[in-house]
């Protein structure tokens, strides 16, 4: 029986760590774990806030994910939204669930991103 989610993987290409970090650390407010020390070498992250992990892992014949996606529930969707579209981002807002606010958004990687604001976001 299933019991939870431990983490969303994502691929990124070599070498891309950085302009990972500035998103998902810097804009996102995400925390890096530390990895194992026998998975360093393979390069990536592995990233946390709250309950939510996500490990982006090196992939050396990269293809951003663009339909398939983690969805995130934030605590302040609009401040999220200022602060990405700020930086830069284009947001896609939709309105196609009855009573959920939310929007995809690509990272700078281009894998899509789903946000949903927190008190809003179903279990289904």
């Amino acid at each position: 029986m299933i019991v939870g989610l431990d983490h969303v993987q994502l691929a990124i290409p070599p070498g891309a760590e950085e302009r990972a970090r500035a998103f998902y650390v810097a804009l996102l407010g995400m925390t890096e774990l530390p990895k194992p020390q026998a998975l360093v070498a393979r390069g990536g992250l592995w990233l946390q806030s709250g309950p939510a992990v996500i490990h982006l892992g090196v992939e050396q014949d990269f293809a951003p994910a663009r339909k398939a996606h983690p969805a995130l529930s934030v605590d302040d969707l609009d401040a999220l939204a200022a602060r990405l579209t700020g930086a830069g981002f284009e947001l896609a807002w939709d309105d196609n669930i009855p009573g959920t606010r939310r929007f995809h958004v690509f990272d700078p990687l281009g894998n899509r991103l789903e946000f949903i604001a927190a008190n809003e976001a179903s279990n289904g």
